[in-house]
C-alpha cells in the first residue's frame, strides 16, 4: 500500500500561515513534476507536519521529488530500497560523501512521515534509523579503507570475508546497539583492533596504532562533517576503556585487561545493548563473547550488588511531583525520563542476568517484559513503564523533528512547545503540559520504588550521577546549586576517580566504597560553604590532593563511611586549613594518627608519645634514620595539636604549652643523637657537658604552629680537655655538636622538616661563637650585653642538658644574670628605642599583623620583659610567661591573649600570613568564636579596640623618647 494512502493526521495545524507557505512552495514543485494530485490528496495529513516542523519542511522543499517518491511507494519497500542503495555505494570517501547525506535526508523524511502518520510503531521507527546507521557506517568504513588501499598502506583484498579492514571492528553501543536509535541521535561506536589479525594486512613500515586511529578519524569525519547536503550521523567514540587516556581505537588485549581489572558497573550496563556491527564482525563477536563473564557475573557479593544499585540511587527522587514541569523537561535525562526506565531495567538485569540468561535482552521494552515474566516486576509496573517509555520516546522524536537537533528537552518557549504538542496530536498546550507532567511523575514514582529503603546516593541538592563518559546535565545543575563555580571540572575529577586512575579507587572494592562516599563528600562541602560558595572549589581541590595521594583508599574510605563525624572533621580541615590539608596531601599516613587512641586525648596528658619519640631515635640505625623517626611522630603530634586548636578543644595557652612541649621532646630525642654523631666523628670530650637553652616563644612556652626555635647552647669542660679522636678543643667540639643539632632540627628529609632554628639571640649574635662556655656567657652579660639581650634572656630556660647538674648550674646562672642590678641603664628608654627602630624597619603588615602592629603582641611582650628586668633587680619573682609578667597590666594582657589566640588559629591553618577577611566564612566564624565574638565584624572591632587600649598602656609604660 502506498504511503499516501496509509498516512493519518498527526494533530492540528499549529500555524495556518506556515502551512499555507509550505503548500505554496510544494504545489509549485508538484505542478512542475506532474504530481499535484498526490500532494493535494495528502495535504490534510502533511499540513500539520510541515507547519510544526521546519526541518521536515526544509527536506521536502529541497527534494520534492523524494517526497513524491516516498508518498507513492510502499514504506517498507522504500526502506529496503534505501538500505540497498546505501549498501551498494562504492569508491572512496569523496565518492560516497554526498550520496550518504542525501540518503540520510531521505530516511529522515520517510521515518518522520511514517512515525507522525501512524504508519510505523516505535520499534519500526527506531529499527529503520538503526538499520540505516549500520548500513551508512559500514559504507563509510569501506570508503576510508578503499582510500588506504589506494595509498598503498592497506594490502588486504576489498572482498576479504573479515571485512574492509581485517582485525578492526566496531561495536554499536547504547540505543544503536539495541536498534533503539532516536530521530536525531548520534551513534556510539566502540572501536577495537586485534593485533594478530590487523598487522599482517598493513604494508611494511605502517605503524598499526597510528593507522587505526587515523582510520577512526577519517570514518568519523566522513559521517559527521556538515556539508551543503547536511551530515549522516554524529559519531561518539568515547564508550571505550577510559576514553580520556586511551587512543580512539583500543587494542583488544588492553581492553580485555581493562574490563577485567577496573571495568565499572555502568560499563557492564552499557554492554547489555552492545553488538558487533562494523568491520571484522567475527572478531567483534569473539570479543563480546570474551566479555560475557564481565557483563553477566554469576555470583555477586552484597557490596557489588549495592554498587550496581548505585546506578539507580545516584538519581535524586523527589517527593511526588515536586518541581516537575513540562516546560524545559529533559525527556531523556530528567526526573521521570527515559533514563530512569532504562536504569530500572538494566540495574535488575545486571544483578539477576548472570544466573538467568533469559533476562539479557538489549531492548528496554523486552527487558521489562522478561523481568515481568520472571516474577521480578509486577504486570502493572511493566505495563505502566512500557507505555511511558513508548510515549516518552515518541515525544523525544517530535522534539528533534523541529530542527534536527540532538536535544531531549521540551522547549521552554510555549510557541515551540505547542509545535511539539501538535506533532503529538494535542492542540491544547495546557492539556499537553499536564499530560507530560503526569507521565513524568508516574515514572519517577515507580523509579523511586526500586531498591527502596537502601542508602541514597544522591543529595538533597539533586542527582549526582557520574556514570558514562560525558557529564550528566542534571548532575552539573546539582553541583551548581551546591556552589561549585566549575561543576564540569568537579564532575570530570569524580568520574576519573571512578575509572580507577588513583590508588584509592584502583580496586573494585575501592570503587564501590567511593560510589557511596562521593555524594557525602560533595554534600558536606556544599553545606560547609553555604555562606561562602566561592570557597567550595578550592576546598574540593584540597581534598583531591589528599585523596589522590592515598596509597590505598579502601581502609580510609571505609573509615569515613563508618565514622561520618571524622569525615566531616577532615573535610573541615581541608576546607579551612591549608597547612593541615598540605600535611594530609603530602603525607596521607598522617590520617592514621587520627585513629590513634591518643589523638583525642587532652593535650598535657602523658600519652607516652614523647617517650616513644626518644626510644625510636635512640634505636635508629643511623643519624638520618633517627631524624626520620622523630619527624614522623612530630608530624602526627603537630597535626593533632592543629586539629584541637581549630576545633576549639584547647585554648591558646594550652596550645602554646603543647607546641613547646613537643619542641622540648624533639630536642630531648635528637640532642643525644647529635652528640653521638659528633662523638662518632671526633671522639668523646672528657669532662665536657652541654645544655640547650630555649629562648623566644619556645622559652616562654608560647609557641604556635609556625614558630621558629630560638636556641643557644652553653657548655663547660676542663681547660685542657680535647676530643680523644680528632683532638678538637672543647669550643670546637661543642660547635660541631651545635651544628649537628641544628641539622637534626632543621634539615628536610624524606619525612619533611621540623623547625627553622634561629641562633641569633645568643651572646654576640651572628659574630659570636656558635656555642658559649658558661663562664664566657656570664662575663658577656656582665660587661657587653645590650638591654635587648637581657630582655631576650627573660624567656630563657634550659630544655636539655647532657648532665642534670650542669643544667641546674646554667639555670642558676641565667637567674643571677637577670637579677644583677644595672643602675646606670634606663631599661624602659632602651626598650622604647628598640621598639621604635622595629617600627621603622619592620612596620606591621596591616590590621592582621598580630605581632608587629601597634598594640600588637610585641608591644605587650616588650612591657612584660621590662617589668621582669625591673622586678628581678629588686629581688622580684621571675617567670618566662608573658601573661604572668603582665599580671598588673590587664589591658596589655587582654590584647596579648586575644592576639595569641588568633595567632594560634591562623598558624594552625596557614603556612603564610593570611588576610582572614579574604578567607572562607567558616574560618571567619571560627576566629570570632575563639575570641568570644558573635561574628567576624565584631571581632575586627574588638581587635581594633583592645589594640588602641594596649598601645595607650604601652606608651605609659615605655614613654616616647624625645627627638634625639
Amino acid at each position: 500500500m502506498r504511503l499516501a494512502d496509509s498516512l493519518g493526521p498527526c494533530g492540528p495545524v499549529v500555524s495556518a500561515d506556515a502551512a499555507d507557505r509550505a503548500h505554496e512552495r510544494l504545489s509549485e514543485a508538484a505542478r512542475e513534476g506532474g504530481w499535484p494530485e498526490t500532494l493535494e490528496a495528502t495535504w490534510p495529513v502533511l499540513a500539520p507536519v510541515f507547519a510544526a516542523a521546519p526541518y521536515l519542511f526544509g527536506l521536502a522543499r529541497r527534494w520534492p521529488e523524494t517526497l513524491r517518491t516516498l508518498l507513492e511507494s510502499d514504506p517498507d519497500q522504500a526502506l529496503d530500497t534505501l538500505l540497498s542503495r546505501t549498501e551498494a555505494l562504492t569508491g572512496g570517501a569523496d565518492e560516497v560523501r554526498a550520496p550518504l547525506r542525501r540518503l540520510k535526508a531521505e530516511l529522515h523524511l520517510l521515518t518522520a512521515l511514517c512515525d507522525l502518520g501512524g504508519v510505523w510503531d516505535l520499534d519500526q521507527v527506531t529499527g529503520a534509523l538503526s538499520r540505516f546507521a549500520d548500513a551508512s557506517t559500514q559504507a563509510a568504513l569501506r570508503a576510508v579503507a578503499h582510500d588506504q588501499r589506494e595509498r598503498g598502506k592497506l594490502i588486504s583484498s576489498p572482498d576479504d570475508p573479515r571485512g574492509p579492514l581485517p582485525g578492526l571492528f566496531g561495536l554499536a553501543m547504547g540505543k544503536h546497539g539495541a536498534f533503539e536509535l532516536n530521530y536525531s541521535s548520534d551513534i556510539d561506536i566502540s572501536l577495537f583492533w586485534d593485533p594478530e589479525a590487523l598487522i599482517p594486512v598493513l604494508a611494511e613500515g605502517v605503524e598499526p596504532q597510528r593507522f587505526v586511529d587515523r582510520m577512526a578519524a577519517a570514518l568519523a569525519t566522513l559521517m559527521q562533517e556538515r556539508t551543503g547536503d547536511g551530515y549522516v550521523f554524529r559519531v561518539d567514540l568515547r564508550l571505550r576503556p577510559d576514553p580520556s587516556s586511551t587512543p580512539p581505537v583500543v587494542a583488544v588485549p588492553f581492553a580485555l585487561s581493562y574490563y577485567e581489572g577496573v571495568g565499572q558497573n555502568w560499563e557492564r550496563a552499557a554492554f547489555i545493548k552492545s553488538r558487533a556491527m562494523l568491520g571484522d564482525i567475527g572478531a567483534g563477536q569473539a570479543f563480546l563473547k570474551a566479555l560475557v563473564p564481565f557483563i553477566w557475573r554469576r555470583s555477586l557479593d552484597y557490596p557489588a550488588i549495592l554498587d550496581i544499585q548505585s546506578i539507580k540511587r545516584q538519581i535524586h527522587v523527589h517527593k511526588t511531583g515536586e518541581g516537575l514541569e513540562a516546560a524545559g523537561a529533559n525527556l531523556k535525562l530528567g526526573r521521570g525520563g527515559i533514563r530512569e526506565i532504562e536504569f530500572f531495567a538494566q540495574t535488575q538485569q545486571l544483578i539477576l542476568g548472570g544466573r538467568d540468561p533469559a533476562l539479557r535482552s538489549p531492548r528496554t521494552v523486552d527487558a521489562l517484559a522478561r523481568l515481568r515474566d520472571a516474577g521480578h516486576v509486577s504486570a502493572e509496573v511493566c505495563a505502566e513503564l512500557t507505555a511511558a517509555y513508548v510515549r516518552l520516546r515518541g515525544l523525544e522524536h517530535r522534539v528533534q523533528m523541529l530542527d534536527d537537533e540532538q536535544t531531549h528537552s521540551l522547549p521552554i518557549d510555549p510557541v515551540r512547545r505547542a509545535m511539539v504538542a501538535a506533532l503529538a496530536g494535542e492542540g491544547d498546550l495546557a492539556a499537553f503540559d499536564a499530560d507530560v507532567e503526569t507521565l513524568l511523575v508516574r515514572v519517577n514514582t515507580r523509579y523511586g520504588e526500586l531498591f527502596e529503603g537502601e542508602e541514597e546516593l544522591s543529595s538533597a541538592y539533586g542527582s549526582l550521577v557520574f556514570t558514562g563518559v560525558e557529564n550528566d546535565p542534571e548532575t552539573l545543575a546539582t553541583l551548581g546549586r551546591m556552589g561549585f563555580a566549575e561543576p564540569a571540572s568537579v564532575a570530570d575529577t569524580i568520574r576519573s576517580w571512578h575509572h580507577g586512575r588513583i590508588p584509592a579507587t584502583r580496586s573494585a572494592r575501592g570503587r564501590e566504597l567511593f560510589t557511596r562516599l562521593a555524594p557525602r563528600l560533595l554534600t558536606q562541602l556544599a553545606d560547609l560553604f553555604q555562606d561562602d560558595p566561592g570557597a567550595v572549589d578550592p576546598a574540593f581541590r584540597r581534598f583531591a590532593v589528599f585523596f589522590s595521594g592515598l596509597n590505598s583508599g579502601v581502609q580510609v574510605q571505609a573509615l569515613f563511611l563508618a565514622q561520618p563525624k571524622l569525615f566531616d572533621l577532615v573535610l573541615g580541615l581541608l576546607a579551612f586549613a591549608p597547612r593541615l590539608a598540605r600535611t594530609l596531601g603530602r603525607y596521607p599516613a598522617a590520617l592514621d594518627s587520627m585513629l590513634d587512641a591518643r589523638f583525642q586525648t587532652t593535650l598535657g596528658v602523658n600519652t607516652g608519645l614523647f617517650d616513644q619519640m626518644a626510644e625510636e631515635a635512640r634505636a635508629a640505625d643511623d643519624f638520618e634514620a633517627a631524624m626520620n623517626a622523630v619527624r614522623r611522630l612530630h608530624r602526627d603530634q603537630m597535626f593533632r595539636i592543629g586539629v584541637q586548636v581549630l576545633t576549639g578543644r584547647i585554648d591558646p595557652e594550652e596550645a602554646g604549652r603543647a607546641h613547646a612541649a613537643l619542641a622540648d621532646a624533639v630536642i630531648t630525642a635528637l640532642a643525644p643523637v647529635a652528640m653521638t654523631e659528633t662523638e662518632r666523628q671526633g671522639g668523646r670530650l672528657p669532662g665536657g657537658v652541654v645544655a640547650i637553652v630555649a629562648l623566644g616563644k619556645a622559652g616562654s612556652r608560647e609557641m604556635t604552629a609556625s614558630s621558629d626555635l630560638d636556641l643557644m647552647t652553653v657548655y663547660d669542660a676542663p681547660d685542657e680537655a680535647v676530643a680523644d679522636a680528632k683532638g678538637w678543643a672543647a669550643g670546637v667540639f661543642q660547635a660541631r655538636f651545635t651544628q649537628r643539632l641544628i641539622a637534626a632540627l632543621s634539615a628536610h628529609t624524606a619525612e619533611g622538616g621540623l623547625y627553622e632554628v634561629d641562633m641569633r639571640l645568643r651572646p654576640g649574635a651572628a659574630k659570636g661563637p656558635v656555642s658559649l662556655r658558661l663562664s664566657a656567657l656570664i662575663d658577656y652579660y656582665a660587661s657587653e650585653a645590650d638591654t635587648w639581650e637581657f630582655m631576650a634572656l627573660t624567656r630563657a630556660r634550659v630544655v636539655w642538658a647532657s648532665d642534670a647538674g650542669f643544667g641546674e648550674r646554667v639555670t642558676q646562672a641565667l637567674g643571677d644574670i637577670l637579677r644583677r642590678p644595672r643602675p646606670d641603664v634606663n631599661v624602659a628608654a632602651d626598650a622604647r628605642r628598640m621598639r621604635d627602630l622595629i617600627s621603622r624597619e619592620r612596620p606591621g603588615h596591616g590590621a592582621w599583623d598580630l605581632k608587629l602592629a601597634p598594640g600588637g603582641q610585641v608591644d605587650a611582650e616588650f612591657v612584660a620583659q621590662v617589668r621582669q628586668l625591673t622586678a628581678a633587680a629588686k629581688g622580684g619573682a621571675l617567670t618566662v610567661s608573658t601573661l604572668k609578667a603582665l599580671a598588673e597590666d590587664p589591658a596589655l594582657a587582654d590584647a596579648w591573649r586575644l592576639q595569641q589566640g588568633l595567632s594560634q588559629l591562623l598558624s594552625a591553618a596557614f603556612d603564610e600570613r593570611p588576610d582572614p577577611s579574604q578567607e572562607p566564612a567558616g574560618l571567619r566564624r571560627r576566629l570570632a568564636e575563639a575570641a568570644g565574638c558573635p561574628d567576624f565584624e565584631a571581632l575586627t572591632e574588638r581587635l581594633a579596640q583592645v589594640r588602641r587600649q594596649a598601645r595607650e598602656v604601652f606608651d605609659q609604660a615605655l614613654p616616647p623618647l624625645a627627638t634625639e
